[in-house]
């Protein structure tokens, strides 16, 4: 859930930007938080309270307007009897990750993943991101290696992970089916929570999203956060994020190492 924070926070100074050039600052004075943040700090929020996943997003998006929503989302947040198109985007796989930690099965994390997508993404491609990105944290937060992850990804999801950085279309695309894949290769190739947010915004695009699902990836086989990324993150935060934020790390025994948070 901090890995997605923080990769959404980094993302955000370089979202769709068209001329990326060496080694990138990950945090620059325009980085702020946007509606991954907002969405998934709404996911934990239902894991915690056993909220519905379509209350809970409009309370939270509601509560927090002017986070980059999609036109769509803003629409059906403003309509609770409005019926969300069906979406095969990267939305909701890039606020899936507190179901990746909140479970203790592989079965029972893509269930709750499907769930928490099918309010706003009830398409095959939209709820597969979801499940790919919730059972790669899963994975990898018990132990599985990358190469582990990477080929149950492939079997189940058909996602081509054996691709390099350079091989990557760039993350212009906002479809689940295209953008999930390359942000998990972001994690895969990386070597370490550090190395995977600068793949992510190195790919260019919709570099947001793309940080997040690889940062919450990264997170949970990194064993945490780099304090140095995550405490400014955590500081732009509003009180009742890191509310739930504490709780939810509380709650599924969320630990640090001594190099992160």
């Amino acid at each position: 859930m901090l890995g997605a924070i923080v990769g959404d926070v980094v993302g955000s100074a370089y979202e769709y930007r068209t001329v990326l050039d060496g080694e990138l600052p990950l945090l620059t004075p325009s980085s702020s938080y946007t509606d991954e943040t907002v969405l998934t700090v709404a996911v934990a929020d239902c894991l915690l309270h056993h909220r519905s996943y379509a209350e809970a997003l409009r309370t939270w998006a509601l509560a927090n307007p002017d986070r980059s929503y999609s036109t769509r989302f803003v629409k059906w947040i403003e309509n609770p009897g409005r019926t969300m198109p069906t979406s095969y985007g990267n939305g909701a796989a890039g606020r899936v990750s507190p179901v990746g930690w909140a479970f203790d099965t592989l079965g029972e994390t893509l269930a709750e993943a499907r769930i928490s997508a099918e309010s706003t993404h009830n398409h095959p491609d939209g709820i597969a991101g979801a499940q790919a990105v919730a059972a790669a944290i899963f994975l990898a937060r018990t132990g599985s290696p990358k190469d582990g992850i990477r080929d149950y990804l492939e079997r189940t999801f058909g996602y081509d992970l054996q691709r390099s950085l350079i091989d990557c279309t760039g993350g212009w695309f906002e479809a689940a089916e295209l953008s999930v894949p390359e942000a998990v290769i972001c994690f895969l190739v990386s070597t370490d929570v550090r190395s995977s947010f600068q793949n992510a915004v190195n790919l260019r695009g919709d570099a947001d999203t793309q940080a997040a699902i690889a940062g919450s990836i990264a997170e949970a086989f990194y064993h945490g956060v780099p304090a140095d990324l995550a405490e400014p993150c955590l500081a732009m935060l509003p009180p009742d994020f890191r509310s739930i934020l504490d709780e939810f790390r509380g709650r599924f025994h969320i630990g640090q190492d001594a190099d992160g948070v």
